[in-house]
């Protein structure tokens, strides 16, 4: 595949075309940081391609930047960049976004992979990858962000109410943060309550995935509903098939 000529930093996110058409300004917007200027202006290329508005960084200071003035739909991260991380970007995100983080690593361990979705990423892939690979994990995690309809209008944790079709979850008058991942967990519990869901069912489809990824972003939503994530109240763990939601 080739890669579009370099322009710069943050000026390639209006004027991209699909097949010879000018591009919906409500198309979603995609932020790339990523070191490598060759991979950025290649994924810029094929993403803009596929129909995505695209903006690219070279490192975590330009994406900050580029983030004060646009709205972004996802991010594709690199984790190993010089000066800040994008581990530690994506930390420090986590703090007051939930926008949603595609990670790319040069890394396949299973604890790189945990410690990504322990600073709160959606998913992650591995270098070298496919770019149809990419789209594909993009999509997926843009088609969970989508609003579905559900019978259950919203579900009560103790002083916490989580709006099931707006995936917000409230205490009080206080919004609090969720990634998109826990969100969907936090809607699949929803609406099947006091029952019992696998744990393969809840790896949204990746077959990448594991058990013990599962149960690291379990710990993350309980640590956000339980008043004693040790002691769980309302996401239980029901011992060797999954876990079950009590809502009152």
């Amino acid at each position: 595949m080739s890669y579009s000529e370099t322009a710069p930093e943050g000026a390639r996110s209006s004027a991209h075309v699909r097949r010879g058409a000018a591009l919906s300004t409500d198309a979603p917007h995609l932020l790339i940081v990523d070191d490598d200027q060759r991979i950025r202006d290649l994924l810029a290329r094929y993403l803009k391609d596929q129909g995505y508005r695209t903006t690219t960084a070279r490192d975590v200071p330009t994406a900050r930047t580029n983030m004060t003035g646009l709205v972004f739909d996802l991010i594709v991260l690199d984790v190993m960049m010089p000066g800040v991380t994008g581990m530690e970007f994506a930390q420090e995100l986590r703090k007051t976004s939930d926008i949603p983080i595609l990670m790319l690593t040069a890394r396949g361990e299973a604890d790189d992979r945990i410690a990504g979705l322990e600073a709160g990423v959606d998913d992650y892939i591995t270098k070298p990858f496919e770019p149809r690979e990419l789209l594909l994990r993009i999509n997926n995690i843009l088609k969970r962000m989508e609003t579905e309809e559900s019978p259950v209008e919203e579900i009560k944790l103790g002083p916490l109410v989580f709006h099931v079709v707006r995936g917000e979850l409230r205490d009080g008058e206080t919004t609090v943060k969720l990634t998109e991942r826990e969100r969907e967990l936090l809607r699949l519990f929803a609406s099947r309550p006091g029952e019992t869901i696998p744990r393969h069912e809840l790896f949204a489809g990746d077959a990448t995935s594991s058990e013990r990824a599962v149960d690291v972003q379990i710990n993350r939503l309980r640590r956000k509903i339980e008043a004693d994530p040790a002691n769980p109240v309302y996401l239980q763990t029901v011992r060797g098939k999954g876990y079950i939601l009590h809502v009152e």
